[in-house]
C-alpha cells in the first residue's frame, strides 16, 4: 500500500500553524555554510544525525554517507543516529541501517518509539492501548496491553488510550473512526512520531505527526508527542554515559528539516546542521524558509 503524499511547501505551511505545539528556541543570527560534516571535525565531537534525508531517502542510502561516518569515527567523533522512526523495534531498526552499510552498535541508535514505551510505564497496567502500526510492528516487546486499530468501529471505543507508531496502513476511513471515537470520549494519546511527513523515492508520505495534529484539531485532545523536537528524546541521548563530559557546544543535531531537527536541537541547547540536498527541503528557498520560520541553523551543509 501506497501512503498519501503531500508537497513540501504545504508541509512548511503545516509546521507553522501547528508551531504553537512545538518548543521555543533560541537561534543563532545567522548561518554558516559547509560543504558536509567531515568540515565541522574542529568544532564537533558528537554528531546526532536524523535517519531520513541525512543517513536514506526510503530504502536507499545518501550517496556518500557510509564513507562519511566511518571519517568521522576514524577522527574519534562519536556518531548516533535519533530517530522518529516509530514503525519496528529496535532488532528490525538496526537491520535496515546494516543494509545499506552502516555499522551502528544498539546503543547509538536513539528512538522515538522507546522513549514512547517508557511513557507507557506511566498510566494505569490494566489500560488498553489501541495502536496505529502495521501488523508486523513487533508489539510485543511493548510493556502493555495492546490491541490493533483495524476497521472495526468497536475497537476504537473499547480502548482506554491510542499509541500512535505507524502510518504505513493508516486510511481516511481509519482516521475517521478515531476522531469520532475520541470527540464521544476523550482519552490519552501518546505519538511515537511526531513528524508530518518523511522523504520517500516516491515523494514525501505523511506520517504519525501528520494525522495526530488533524486529531487535535478536531476533538481538542493534546497529544503527547515523543521524538523530535519535543525535549525527552534529546534528554535520553545527551544522558548517555559517553556524553558525560562532553559541554553542549560540542553536541550537533544533524537534519533535514527546520521544525523537527533545527528546532529540537535548538530547544535542547545544542547546535544544528541542516542537510538541504537530500530530504523534506530539497529544491526549495531555504534562506526564504528560514526567514519566515525564524529557525535558523547553526550551519548549512548540502550532504551528510
Amino acid at each position: 500500500m501506497r501512503q498519501p503524499t503531500a508537497r513540501a511547501a504545504e508541509i512548511f505551511r503545516r509546521y507553522e500553524d501547528i508551531r504553537h505545539r512545538l518548543p521555543r528556541a533560541d537561534f543563532p543570527t545567522r548561518s554558516h555554510s559547509i560543504e558536509h560534516l567531515e568540515d565541522l571535525a574542529d568544532e564537533i565531537d558528537v554528531f546526532f544525525l536524523d535517519a531520513f534525508g541525512v543517513l536514506n531517502v526510503g530504502d536507499s542510502p545518501v550517496p556518500g554517507a557510509v564513507e562519511r561516518l566511518r571519517a568521522l569515527t576514524d577522527l574519534g567523533k562519536q556518531i548516533f543516529v535519533i530517530t522518529n522512526g516509530a514503525s519496528y523495534g529496535a532488532a528490525n531498526v538496526l537491520e535496515k541501517y546494516r543494509s545499506f552499510g552502516f555499522d551502528f552498535a544498539p546503543h547509538q541508535v536513539i528512538s522515538s518509539r522507546n522513549t514512547a514505551r517508557a511513557a507507557l510505564m506511566t498510566f494505569a497496567s490494566q489500560m488498553i492501548w489501541g495502536v496505529v502500526a502495521m501488523p508486523t510492528a513487533g508489539l510485543d516487546e511493548i510493556d502493555a496491553k495492546t490491541v490493533l486499530l483495524l476497521d472495526d468501529p468497536e475497537t476504537y471505543d473499547e480502548v482506554d488510550g491510542v499509541l500512535f507508531l505507524s502510518s504505513a496502513e493508516w486510511t481516511p476511513a481509519r482516521q475517521i473512526l478515531l476522531t469520532r471515537s475520541l470527540q464521544k470520549k476523550p482519552r490519552p494519546v501518546l505519538v511515537g512520531n511526531p513528524d508530518l511527513v518523511a522523504p520517500r523515492e516516491y515523494g514525501l508520505s505523511l506520517e504519525p505527526g501528520y494525522y495526530a495534529h488533524e486529531l487535535a484539531d478536531e476533538t481538542g485532545i493534546n497529544p503527547q508527542f515523543f521524538g523530535k523536537p519535543f525535549a525527552s528524546i534529546f534528554t535520553y541521548g545527551l544522558a548517555q554515559p559517553a556524553l558525560k563530559e562532553i559541554p553542549k557546544h560540542r553536541v550537533a543535531m544533524v537534519g533535514d528539516t527546520l521544525h523537527t531537527d533545527i528546532l529540537g536541537g535548538a530547544a535542547a541547547g545544542i547546535r544544528t546542521v541542516l542537510i538541504t540536498d537530500h530530504g523534506l527541503l530539497k529544491d526549495e528557498n531555504i534562506p526564504e524558509l528560514i526567514a519566515s520560520s525564524g529557525i535558523v541553523p547553526d550551519f548549512i551543509s548540502r550532504t551528510t
